[in-house]
């Protein structure tokens, strides 16, 4: 017959179980990592994910941490960046920009990513459809092909003369589909507005000074300005260009006329990021991006400079005044 156990071997087992216990309760949680790919040169905070997180209770360097990797306008260093982040095995991958979502794309199958800054994310090849992504790629999409033809018509509106208009853009940053359907775009609704559109390009920052002496050695009267996070970094530089060689000039986001251009009409890039931390705080909590159809904008903002207009001996017609969402004076 078995001794029964003492009452010393039963505390003793019962301190060991509670020891056990405890351990694993003070064993801290993984902290996620979410890696941003992006094709800017730095942070900017009307294109951080990670402020939409906190106000969703992700607070960075307490209960999650990020790994950037900046691209600075070189696309060719992407795919490089990409496959850092995979190495460190991120949790998600958020990425900025058509040639930044792509290099993620190439980089893994299996990490998800959340996209952002992207035109046309079924013909760039990232996803199959919008309603059902698939695979391991969801976010948002920016619509830059479909305002391309409104920012024109408003240049129209404000200067009905105009018979020449410059459009600044950059080769490749949509990808090839996206650029090819936004210049098509552009080309139709010059034509159908009686202006000629004259396509000048940059590719990096120091291309604009060439840019926009070719806008001056061709008497242009305006300037469309493509999407492009390099534009986007660069949109003091444009708007002083802009302003020097007296150019009205339409922007594809509202940092234009703050910076000094004539108006914007655009996207919420704020509310643009603030909806991508919204599919990162999801898949953190479990959801698949398969599952989750990508978002498209649905609100869309004019705003518009009047002391720009002023110092271009511009009047604002009350028409385009009246659809303002926002006029800085």
């Amino acid at each position: 017959m078995t001794a029964p156990w003492s009452v010393a071997t039963i505390s003793s087992i019962l301190a060991l179980l509670l020891s056990s216990v405890a351990t694993e309760a003070q064993q801290p949680a993984k902290t996620p990592r979410i890696g941003v790919l992006s094709l800017a040169s730095g942070p900017n905070p009307n294109m951080d994910v990670f402020r939409g997180l906190r106000e969703l209770g992700w607070i960075e360097g307490q209960n999650i941490a990020a790994e950037y990797r900046w691209g600075a306008s070189r696309e060719d260093q992407l795919p490089a960046l990409a496959a850092e982040l995979v190495r460190l095995k991120v949790d998600i991958i958020v990425t900025s920009s058509t040639p930044a979502a792509q290099a993620a794309k190439q980089a893994t199958t299996t990490i998800p990513i959340v996209i952002t800054f992207v035109a046309d994310p079924v013909g760039s090849g990232l996803v199959a459809s919008l309603a059902r992504p698939g695979g391991n790629i969801t976010g948002g999409s920016t619509l830059a092909a479909g305002l391309v033809a409104k920012r024109l018509e408003l240049l129209k509106a404000v200067l009905p003369g105009v018979k020449r208009v410059a459009v600044l853009w950059q080769p490749g940053v949509f990808g090839e589909n996206a650029m090819r359907s936004m210049r098509e775009e552009t080309e139709v609704a010059a034509r159908a507005l009686g202006v000629q559109a004259q396509f000048i390009e940059a590719r990096r920052p120091d291309d604009l000074d060439r840019a926009f002496a070719t806008m001056r050695d061709a008497r242009v009267g305006a300037l469309l300005v493509f999407p492009s996070p390099m534009f986007f970094e660069a949109g003091g530089r444009i708007a002083e260009h802009a302003a020097k060689s007296r150019l009205p000039a339409v922007y594809p986001w509202r940092e234009g006329p703050e910076a000094g251009g004539l108006m914007s009409y655009a996207t919420n890039f704020p509310d643009m990021y603030r909806r991508a931390a919204i599919y990162v705080d999801k898949i953190l909590k479990g959801a698949k991006p398969a599952d989750l159809p990508i978002e498209q904008p649905t609100r869309f903002e004019l705003v518009l400079n009047l002391k720009t207009a002023k110092a271009l001996g511009l009047t604002i017609p009350q028409s385009v005044l009246q659809r303002a969402d926002e006029v800085l004076r």
